[in-house]
C-alpha cells in the first residue's frame, strides 16, 4: 500500500452540502418497446447469475492533483440495488460530467440450477488490501480497497472509503473464476502525476480483452486502479461472462425496428460536398462494372449483385469501377444520388449479449481529392485521396436491459470513437445527428474541421463537417440486411453483401509531385522537406487497393477500434 501526499482527496459532505452530478438523461422518454422475450426487461441471465444494470450512485468522496481540479474524478457506490442482488465494485468517472455509467449488481441462481457439485456462483471476500490511501491538509482522507477473493473465485472490483477500517466483506460479492472472463484496462481517468515513480496512482476504465459479435466478456462498469501497473499487465480484476448463448436480452425482428425508428440519427453532408452517397442498386443499375484480373472488360451488373462472385476471401482478382470513360454516365454515377440513397443495417450483440449494436454503413460511389491543411493555409489537391466505392459507417450501442441508446461510435477513416448519449447533438427526439466530411464521408458527432495528421502541428489532412440540404433520415431510409443471432434465413443479406473483393480498382497517387507544388506556396519559415510532409500524412493518402465491404472489415465480426 502506498500513501500519497502530492494531491487531496475530497470527503465534500463535512464542509458543504453535496452537489450530486445529475444522470444524464435522454431528450426524450424512451416508448414502449414491441413484446419480446428479455430485451428492455431490465434484468439479463448470465447462466449461472442474473445481472441488473444501476445507474443510481451516492457520492463517496473525490480526488484531484493538489495543483488544480482539472483532472478530477469522484468515485461512487451504487444505489438501489434489489433485494438479492449483490454489489460487485464502486463506479468512478471524471468530474464536470453527467453520470453516464452504470455497474451491474449480480443474483446467484446456482441454487436453484442443481449445482449442488459447484460451488456457489458468488461469494464474499475473505477480507481486503489497502491499495492505497491519501491525507489532505485540508479535506480528510481516501481509501481504495481491493477485495481479497477466496480459492476458485475473482473479485470484479474495488471499494472506495473515507474510513480507515476494512470495508464489510458483506458489502460485495466476488465471482467464481469459470463464470468470469479476463479484462483490461482501457481509458485512464486519472493520474497522481508524482514526481516519484513509486508514488504514481493511476485509476482506469475496463473492458473485456475478446469484444465482438461472437465473445462472451460482459464489461461490469466498475473501475481497475493500481500504483505499479505496466501496459500488458494482467489485471487483478476480471468481468464477467455469458454462458447463456440463447442471448434471451437481444431484440427480436419487431423491437430492432423500432430502435432503428426511434434512434436512427440524420446524416448531415457538407453544403459543398460533389460526390454524394446513393444506394447499391442504383449505382449497380447506372453502370457499374466488375473487373477480372486478367481481362480487359467490365461486366455489367444487375441492381440485385447476384452475379458477383460471393463468399470465399478478398484475393485480388475481382474488382469494382465506375462506367468507362466515354459512358457518358460515368461522371453521374460518380456524383451519386442522394435521393436513392440508404442505410445499410448490421445489428449484433455486443458485450456479451448484455447491449446490442446496430452498425449503419452507408455508400459513396466515389471518394473525393483530399484537402490539407498547413498551419492557417488549406491546400486542394488534384487526385490524391480519391478511390471508387467508399464504405462508411457508424454504430449504435443500445442497453438490453432498458433498450436506452448509450453511446454512438463514429468512424473515422483507420479509427474512430465512441461518444456517450450526453454529447452528442439531438435533432429530433432521441434521434441525433451524424455529421459525413467533405470528400471522405469519415463521421463526426459535431460541425466543424477535424484534423487528421499532426494537430500539434496544425499539418494534416482536414475532414470538414458542417449542415446542408444533403441529407438521409437513417429512421426512415435504411435495409436490415444482417442479423445473424436471429437465426438463418430471418433476415434475408442482398447477395451484394456476399461480395468480399474490392469495390474500387487500386489507386496510386503522386504524392511527391503533390507536396512539392504545396512546398513552393509556403512561406519560407514554413517549408519542410518533402519527405517530412509526407511523414505528417496518413500513409493511405499516397495511394490504396480498392476498398472492401462491410464483411471484409473488422468490426463485422469484431468490435470497434477504439
Amino acid at each position: 500500500m502506498l500513501r500519497g501526499e502530492c494531491w487531496c482527496w475530497d470527503n465534500l459532505t463535512d464542509y458543504y452540502p453535496e452537489v450530486e452530478p445529475q444522470k444524464f438523461s435522454l431528450p426524450s422518454p424512451l416508448p414502449k418497446w414491441p413484446q419480446g422475450k428479455g430485451f428492455g426487461t431490465g434484468r439479463i441471465c448470465l447462466g449461472e447469475i442474473e445481472v441488473v444494470q444501476i445507474t443510481k450512485f451516492k457520492k463517496i468522496w473525490d480526488c484531484s492533483p493538489s495543483f488544480g481540479k482539472s483532472d478530477c474524478v469522484s468515485f461512487y457506490k451504487p444505489d438501489g440495488i434489489p433485494k438479492g442482488y449483490y454489489m460487485l465494485g464502486h463506479y468512478c468517472q471524471p468530474d464536470g460530467e453527467h453520470l453516464t455509467g452504470y455497474v451491474l449488481a449480480a443474483k446467484d441462481l446456482s441454487a436453484d440450477q442443481n449445482s449442488a457439485l459447484k460451488l456457489p456462483a458468488l461469494q464474499k471476500p475473505l477480507n481486503y488490501t489497502l491499495i492505497w490511501s491519501s491525507d489532505s491538509q485540508y479535506n480528510g482522507s481516501g481509501y481504495i480497497w481491493m477485495p481479497n477473493a477466496p480459492v476458485g473465485y475473482k473479485s470484479i472490483g474495488f471499494l472506495a472509503s473515507v474510513e480507515p477500517n476494512e470495508p464489510d466483506p458483506d458489502e460485495v460479492r466476488c465471482v467464481r473464476a469459470d463464470l468470469t472472463e479476463k479484462c483490461e484496462a482501457s481509458e485512464m481517468m486519472f493520474s497522481s502525476d508524482s514526481f516519484f515513480q513509486r508514488n504514481q496512482f493511476q485509476v482506469w476504465k475496463t473492458r473485456p480483452c475478446k469484444r465482438g459479435m461472437l465473445c462472451a466478456g460482459v464489461s461490469v462498469g466498475t473501475f481497475f486502479c493500481s500504483t505499479s501497473f505496466s501496459s500488458g499487465d494482467e489485471l487483478d480484476v476480471a468481468c464477467l461472462k455469458n454462458l447463456d448463448s440463447s442471448l434471451h436480452a437481444m431484440p427480436n425482428f419487431d423491437q430492432i425496428h423500432a430502435l432503428i425508428k426511434h434512434y436512427g440519427p440524420t446524416v448531415y453532408l457538407h453544403p459543398d460536398e460533389i460526390y454524394l452517397p446513393s444506394s447499391v442498386p442504383w449505382f449497380f443499375m447506372n453502370g457499374a462494372l466488375l473487373y477480372k484480373d486478367g481481362k480487359n472488360n467490365g461486366t455489367f451488373i444487375n441492381s440485385k449483385g447476384s452475379n458477383l462472385p460471393a463468399g470465399g476471401v478478398n484475393d485480388g482478382k475481382y474488382w469494382l469501377d465506375l462506367p468507362n470513360n466515354d459512358d457518358a454516365n460515368r461522371t453521374i454515377v460518380k456524383c451519386g444520388n442522394i435521393e436513392s440513397a440508404e442505410l445499410y443495417v448490421h445489428v449484433k450483440p455486443a458485450l456479451g449479449g448484455t447491449s446490442t449494436d446496430i452498425a449503419m454503413w452507408i455508400f459513396c460511389p466515389f471518394n473525393g481529392p483530399a484537402t490539407v491543411k498547413i498551419g492557417l493555409l488549406s491546400f486542394a489537391l488534384n487526385k490524391v485521396g480519391e478511390h471508387v466505392g467508399d464504405w462508411e459507417h457508424y454504430t449504435l450501442r443500445v442497453s438490453n436491459f432498458s433498450g436506452e441508446l448509450w453511446s454512438v461510435y463514429f468512424s473515422e477513416h483507420s479509427g474512430g470513437e465512441w461518444v456517450n448519449g450526453c454529447d452528442l447533438e439531438f435533432i429530433e427526439g432521441n434521434k441525433s445527428i451524424v455529421y459525413a466530411s467533405r470528400n471522405g464521408h469519415a463521421s463526426f458527432p459535431h460541425p466543424g474541421c477535424y484534423l487528421q495528421g499532426s494537430t500539434k502541428l496544425g499539418v494534416g489532412v482536414r475532414n470538414d463537417c458542417a449542415r446542408s440540404k444533403y441529407y438521409v433520415d437513417s429512421s426512415t431510409k435504411y435495409q436490415l440486411v444482417a442479423a445473424e443471432y436471429l437465426g438463418e434465413g430471418v433476415v434475408a443479406e442482398p447477395p451484394w453483401l456476399q461480395y468480399m473483393r474490392e469495390w474500387g480498382p487500386t489507386m496510386m497517387y503522386d504524392g511527391r509531385s503533390e507536396m512539392e507544388r504545396i512546398i513552393k506556396h509556403l512561406p519560407f519559415f514554413m517549408r519542410f522537406s518533402v519527405e517530412s510532409l509526407i511523414e505528417l500524412f496518413p500513409t493511405e493518402l499516397y495511394g490504396e487497393a480498392g476498398p472492401t465491404g462491410p464483411k471484409e472489415k473488422d468490426n463485422w465480426l469484431g468490435d470497434e477500434r477504439w
